[in-house]
């Protein structure tokens, strides 16, 4: 059993008598030491010296009591505590000096009592702060090597983590200092632990300490310097963990209960998105709302936000049952059944379509439901047109035929200059949809932007499993780039768009700077703290290095809203589209009908299409 487990089986009483009698022979030897120093009319061994030390003894014990200084662990004492037994040595000190000013006996000097105060301070702070000190150094014995803490930002927060770590963990953890950019806090202390340097001092001390953490402690800052500050931090060996929202961290007595892993998240350097609430409410409340591929990652979060804006009805239609269950189980129970109604359709059925439409009879659709997934739509070519084209086209019709107000395509980047299957299925949707724009009552408009964190089908999950496993991860090429944002961001983004939709446009969304996947999968790995190897696999069928976000002949114009841009590309003759979809529809329904075939087809209607089959 160690020291603090051998003091902690003592009994309380045991303990606190202890420290009184310790108090008592320092109130003592305080008056005792006044004599080295003020001339004394009486002696040591004189009654004014006996009566006035008794004095003390009982006021100082009386004082120290109502304030609860003989709760405190004393192992565990912090500053404040020191402070307020300091203060209460000054309020007894002159206490004993009036009191003795009305009695009428022989006591020693004001100056003697103030004196002693001070020596009585020194020496009972210095019996508790010795003590502890000593507890830490018999604990430390014999355990393993502390880790070195770095600590970034000098802040409120931080006052309370270093003296959380200081209380409840300083066995384990040794706090090498603190990094903060304002000059003015160069050298100060904080809980005597010292600011060290600035952002670019990180790597050089994490080298020169043998830095193993480094905490994140900043709550309030731009999201573009936190993601500079943190990538300063992956590159160094320390491993780094960001701190909590200030009102979910707990005062325990772990690093994780105030503290979280980096996510990729915190380093894309993304503001949070400006959306102008008011104007999206007043698109969605009170409202009809249908919402296809309602149980995807942007479909759910589609019904998630929409939800929020109180529409009179919210449809999800979605043909797998397991994921829509699970958004009907989150949302219904907040909303209530006559608002959330959930719909198992496949949007190929144009049959179910018009029984769906003519029920509920919706003002607004979201349009999310399609095939996404590249390399599978590669080898069954036919089910991406069945479900993403001709899917759409169904929905399209019934929108128009039941006079929806406003009809939002989601749709990707990948449709612009596709080189995969589901990349030149989704330009077909654009088309669709700016072409039914000029002959209907209904709104049509598409909103278009890359990658989500987190998405179903994402490289994200993908590598957070391979690492789980021990690796190797796999990276399809060193080179490749995407184009990443957050769904609620996104989602947030197709809303406002949906609130300036004229009709024919397609809103393409800032999706700030395009990020490398292999750099994606290094910092996965750093931040894991496995040593595992990278592999290059090669790029799949139909995948591109790099993604665009618009036509080049497109050109864009600018909303209200910074982040989302408009490209107004030529209209498309709808009877024209027509025609070439038959003939699409009548090819694939052929069985003598092949993938090349398929993909000649395909680059008719698409001539931007760039397929390497058919080149």
């Amino acid at each position: 059993m160690n020291f603090i487990g051998v003091v902690s089986k003592l009994p309380k009483i045991v303990k606190r008598i202890s420290l009184v009698i310790i108090d008592i022979v320092a109130i003592i030897l305080a008056y005792m030491f006044t004599y080295l120093f003020i001339p004394q009319e009486y002696g040591i061994a004189s009654s004014a010296f006996f009566s006035t030390v008794l004095l003390a003894i009982i006021i100082y014990i009386i004082f120290w009591n109502v304030f609860r200084i003989y709760r405190n662990i004393t192992i565990y004492s912090s500053i404040q505590e020191y402070i307020v037994l300091a203060c209460t040595c000054a309020i007894s000190a002159w206490l004993i000096t009036m009191i003795e000013t009305i009695l009428p006996i022989a006591t020693l000097s004001m100056q003697t009592n103030i004196l002693a105060g001070i020596f009585i301070a020194v020496e009972t702070v210095a019996v508790r702060g010795g003590f502890r000190c000593l507890v830490n150094y018999i604990n430390s014995k014999g355990k393993k090597e502390k880790k070195n803490i770095l600590i970034i930002g000098a802040g409120q927060a931080t006052s309370q983590i270093i003296r959380n770590i200081t209380v409840n963990m300083g066995d384990e953890y040794n706090i090498v200092g603190i990094i903060d950019d304002d000059t003015e806090k160069r050298r100060c202390l904080m809980y005597g632990v010292e600011v060290i340097g600035n952002r670019l001092d990180i790597k050089r001390i994490c080298e020169k300490e043998n830095v193993n953490l480094i905490l994140f402690s900043i709550q309030n800052i731009k999201e573009k310097e936190k993601n500079e500050v943190l990538n300063i931090c992956n590159d160094t060996n320390a491993k780094v963990k960001v701190m909590l929202p200030i009102e979910k961290i707990i005062h325990g007595k772990d690093i994780d209960d105030s503290f979280r892993d980096v996510e990729l998240e915190d380093l894309l350097g993304r503001e949070s998105i400006k959306l102008n609430n008011n104007e999206i409410s007043d698109f969605l409340k009170g409202k009809i709302v249908l919402v296809t591929g309602a149980g995807g990652s942007i479909g759910s979060e589609l019904c998630r936000q929409i939800a929020t804006f109180s529409p009179e009805k919210l449809i999800m239609l979605d043909i797998y049952e397991n994921s829509l269950y699970e958004v009907e189980r989150e949302l219904q129970p907040v909303y209530g059944e006559d608002i959330i109604k959930t719909v198992i359709a496949s949007i190929r059925d144009k049959k179910r379509l018009n029984e769906i439409f003519k029920e509920y009879r919706p003002q607004i659709v979201f349009h999310a439901a399609a095939h996404k997934h590249v390399p599978l739509m590669e080898n069954s070519p036919m089910e991406a047109i069945k479900n993403n084209v001709f899917g759409t086209y169904n929905v399209v019709a019934c929108s128009n035929e039941y006079g929806v107000d406003r009809f939002v395509l989601i749709s990707t980047d990948k449709a612009v200059n596709p080189t995969s299957i589901m990349g030149a299925t989704k330009r077909i949707c654009e088309m669709i949809v700016q072409a039914k724009n000029s002959n209907s009552k209904t709104n049509y408009v598409a909103v278009r932007f890359g990658n989500v964190l987190g998405s179903n089908g994402s490289v994200i999950p993908l590598f957070k499993k391979q690492i789980q496993e021990g690796g190797p991860v796999t990276v399809t090429h060193k080179e490749i780039t995407r184009y990443f944002m957050l769904i609620p961001e996104a989602v947030g983004l197709i809303l406002q768009a949906g609130t300036y939709a004229k009709g024919g446009e397609i809103f393409v969304l800032d999706m700030g700077e395009p990020v490398k996947i292999y750099d994606l999968a290094k910092t996965l790995i750093k931040f894991s703290g496995k040593n595992i190897p990278i592999k290059i696999t090669g790029l799949r069928k139909g995948e591109k290095l790099y993604e665009e976000l618009l036509i080049a002949e497109e050109g864009l114009t600018k909303t209200a809203n910074d982040k989302i841009m408009i490209s107004k590309i030529e209209q498309h003759d709808e009877k024209e589209i027509n025609e070439k979809l038959q003939k699409l529809a009548r090819l694939i329904e052929n069985d003598n009908c092949t993938r090349h075939d398929v993909r000649q087809m395909m680059k008719e209607i698409v001539p931007t299409f760039i397929d390497k089959n058919i080149l």
